[in-house]
């Protein structure tokens, strides 16, 4: 039984050893490919021979884990202290890869880079009380509205990861894929229903192992990455690059980590719904500082910029976990596995069309949880109504087409890409209209 008490609230709560570790390799398994993506993305654009790939990749999950554990158990004022799992943000991969396609002359392009960052990342901790106070304008209908948005902005990622990120490939969305997602799927939800007790809770662990297992004689598990790791790296400080400084990648950055920061706001509040610990000014400030705090380390051992991470919301609500040291255990594995490159191999023997299937169960439980938040809004007002049809249809606009905006200037794409970012600003843009409008009918 966990270690808690009448007082003791369900995210302080602290579980047996070995529970700890099973949910927080939980956690690792379903943000495990949102971590390596951007560094392999940017690994290959630059064309880094395979062993500074590897130690790209293990960085990027050593500072992911630094800065979770900071996210969960808190240092000073440092953290949210919420279940949250910070992770390299998805948002800085297209400024990255301009920033290196201007440094291609230079004899290291990704120095300019983790100079931005660090600079993004200290400015982000030094701003974190200020944008803050974008709490009191979070009201139930921008709440839920924003949380709905997070889970359906999502699917197109589980989407991808099903069928494929090339649609011209020719393996795009082939059957096989398609099957072995749709019994994912299936399966992590039978294990929901007919599971009980501890083993419940572990369902999308048990899902995306037997997922695994049926993949295998399909031939879609590569062992490639885990025969070819090393087995052991420690990280060390400017080991791929020293930062240098450029005005116009720094400038680029910090509109990264701007939205970084919006996401990571609406991130909090839709979390803080879940778990019953409002999200309030104070939090919100201390979980901002750690996205700055995070993304600078992660600068100087050779990550990028760190933000926290939707993904595992669905998690929070699909099993009811809500202790913030079962995160903070998955950020322990996720150092160890920045560590010991070869275990991470391992995690990423887990196909992406089975990390896709579970996905779908974890990214519908978010929406859902904005359509409960959405249910106390008194969507009956039909100004409230508004808010939440014009919200979601901004929204959803580069969700269903990503090319939308693909004619506006590099620097407003930054922020339009984001169905997340969009929403939001519409979201409380009309909340602002709609209130004011209110007050003389209450008056």
């Amino acid at each position: 039984m966990a270690t808690t008490d009448s007082t003791t609230h369900p995210c302080d709560e602290v579980l047996p050893p070995t529970r700890m570790i099973a949910f927080g390799i939980q956690h690792v398994a379903a943000m495990y490919a949102g971590v390596v993506a951007p560094p392999l993305i940017v690994g290959e654009a630059i064309g880094l021979p395979p062993l500074q790939m590897t130690l790209l990749i293990g960085a990027s999950l050593f500072t992911a884990g630094l800065a979770t554990a900071l996210q969960a158990l808190g240092v000073w004022k440092i953290g949210a202290r919420m279940p949250f799992v910070n992770g390299v943000t998805f948002g800085s991969v297209a400024p990255i890869l301009a920033i290196v396609a201007q440094q291609s002359g230079s004899q290291n392009p990704l120095s300019v880079v983790y100079g931005s960052v660090l600079i993004a990342g200290v400015l982000a901790f030094i701003a974190a009380p200020y944008f803050s106070r974008l709490v009191r304008f979070f009201p139930p209908v921008v709440n839920g509205t924003v949380i709905t948005l997070i889970g359906l902005s999502l699917m197109p990622v589980a989407i991808k990861w099903i069928a494929g990120q090339d649609s011209e490939a020719p393996d795009y969305a082939a059957p096989q894929k398609v099957l072995l997602g749709a019994v994912t799927f299936v399966l992590v939800l039978l294990f929901n229903r007919f599971l009980t007790g501890f083993l419940n809770r572990i369902a999308l662990l048990i899902g995306l192992l037997v997922g695994s297992l049926i993949a295998w004689p399909m031939g879609l598990v590569d062992t490639s990455t885990f025969e070819s790791a090393p087995l052991f790296n420690l990280p060390v400080p400017f080991e791929l690059g020293t930062p240098t400084f450029s005005l116009t990648a720094t400038l680029s950055i910090c509109i990264v980590m701007l939205v970084a920061m919006m996401e990571s706001t609406a991130d909090m509040i839709a979390l803080g719904e879940i778990v019953d610990r409002p999200a309030d000014e104070k939090t919100i400030a201390a979980g901002l500082r750690a996205d700055g705090a995070g993304s600078a380390l992660s600068a100087i051992f050779g990550g990028f910029t760190c933000s926290a991470f939707a993904q595992n919301i669905g998690l929070v609500a699909l099993t009811g976990v809500r202790s913030r040291f079962v995160v903070a255990t998955g950020g322990g594995v996720l150092v160890l596995l920045g560590l010991f490159p070869v275990a991470g191999a391992v995690v990423s023997l887990v196909p992406q069309p089975v990390l896709g299937g579970a996905a779908l169960v974890l990214f519908g439980s978010v929406a859902t949880s904005g359509i409960r938040t959405l249910s106390k809004a008194g969507l009956g007002d039909p100004h409230n109504a508004l808010i939440v049809a014009g919200a979601l249809g901004i929204g959803l606009i580069p969700v269903v087409a990503p090319a939308f905006y693909d004619h506006f200037p590099e620097a407003m794409r930054t922020v339009l890409d984001s169905g997340i970012s969009t929403g939001c600003i519409a979201a409380l843009l009309l909340n602002l209209l709609f209130s004011k409008r209110r007050e003389p009918q209450m008056s």
